[in-house]
């Protein structure tokens, strides 16, 4: 038995560099339509897309094959790319995020923490270049849910400069 963590680390992640762009396959759903003779199947691809820098994205294909479904997202993720604020490797503030049922909270973190998150989330901090920081989600645990409530609290995060200059005040 290897480390005590439960986590198995000899899995490989769904995931490719395209250009600057690191993409991870989050979902893949099947759906059968029953037609005369017999099922007909389709595919349904959950992707996130970053720079690893700051910029993150999600994207929902949809096709009859699973890689025409993950390009279709993968196109869509790169055209709904947010920036987010990262100081230090984390994210400034505690933030919580929500999509649906779906609640997400995140918590900066020390250096040397890492991502402390699920699937769903982790996809979306590593993609967005967030080195350390500590989650949790509550309510469902839908991946694709997930990744929407985790880029809706993304996308709230502010730095103090930007706080500074919204008020027009100075924090410090």
């Amino acid at each position: 038995m290897a480390s005590g963590s439960g986590r198995r680390r000899d899995r490989k992640e769904p995931e490719s560099n395209r250009g600057e762009y690191i993409d991870k396959v989050v979902k893949i759903k099947r759906c059968a339509a029953v037609v005369k003779g017999g099922r007909r199947f389709s595919f349904a691809a959950m992707v996130v897309v970053g720079n690893g820098d700051g910029r993150v994205g999600w994207g929902y294909g949809k096709a009859n094959e699973v890689p025409p479904s993950v390009e279709k997202a993968v196109k869509q993720a790169t055209r709904s790319m947010v920036q987010i604020p990262i100081v230090n490797g984390t994210i400034p503030h505690l933030i919580k995020g929500h999509y649906g049922a779906a609640r997400v909270l995140l918590a900066p973190a020390g250096p040397g923490t890492g991502v402390i998150a699920g699937d769903a989330v982790r996809a979306v901090c590593e993609a967005a270049g967030i080195r350390d920081i500590l989650t949790k989600s509550f309510g469902t645990s839908n991946p694709v849910t997930l990744v929407k409530a985790t880029i809706d609290a993304l996308e709230q995060l502010r730095t103090r400069a930007d706080v500074e200059r919204l008020r027009g005040v100075s924090l410090s």
